[in-house]
């Protein structure tokens, strides 16, 4: 448990500043209008086309901090903050977003992966705290290993959906830069440019922090399991 404690609380520290500076960087770069005065919607379009890409819908959702990319209807979805708003901040998620739609359409194998894996995943994130719970007692009390070993296995899933995150979050992130510096007609200048690259590398900071967590809750209950059963 002191190994835990050691491990989990620099991680839960450098969360919390990461979570921080993602916010307050966004919050500062929604209000920084573009240049161009390109919408979320009309940045989105724009990247699709240039990629050639014609079948994806851009579709508002009410929805806060909802923006995703859905493979299986092809839309790209934006919350209408960035849907409607002509910010550095919304041209930045438009971008990324389509960049999952690009990754897509190049069958990028990394996010085929990770979408083979969302069903299977989506479930067992439902069920895992009861079962890790249940686990735990049950080998504190009738030294049986069963259920946590189930629970182990799960979170073992968990972790690597976590980190097989990272590679699509990041190249979506990169493809949406590149694009972005190739089109003077959105971005006008480099320091909106810059602002964009700072805005989404705090995003992908969220993702790589939730990855450390999510291996060090692995390590703990490994650790209880093997623990037990030495």
């Amino acid at each position: 448990m002191g190994s835990y404690i050691i491990l989990i609380i620099p991680i839960l520290i450098v969360s919390m500043f990461v979570q921080w500076r993602f916010r307050n960087r966004f919050s500062k770069y929604a209000e920084m209008q573009l240049n161009s005065e390109f919408s979320g919607k009309e940045v989105a379009e724009k990247m699709l086309h240039d990629n050639g890409i014609f079948d994806v819908k851009v579709m508002s959702t009410d929805k806060a901090l909802s923006d995703h990319y859905n493979p299986e209807d092809k839309t790209v979805n934006l919350s209408t903050d960035v849907y409607y708003g002509r910010s550095v901040a919304a041209a930045a998620v438009a971008a990324h977003e389509c960049g999952h739609a690009v990754q897509h359409a190049r069958s990028y194998h990394w996010l085929k992966l990770r979408s083979d894996m969302v069903p299977v995943v989506s479930i067992t994130s439902n069920l895992m705290q009861w079962v890790l719970i249940i686990g735990v007692l049950l080998i504190a009390f009738t030294f049986n290993p069963i259920v946590l070993g189930i629970g182990v296995a799960g979170l073992s899933l968990i972790t690597v959906f976590s980190i097989v995150t990272l590679p699509v979050e990041f190249d979506a992130s990169k493809r949406a830069l590149l694009w972005l510096k190739n089109n003077k007609e959105v971005l006008y200048t480099t320091e909106e440019h810059s602002q964009v690259k700072d805005a989404l590398w705090w995003a992908a900071m969220t993702y790589v922090v939730a990855a450390l967590g999510s291996l060090a809750n692995l390590f703990y209950y490994a650790s209880v399991l093997f623990g037990r059963n030495k």
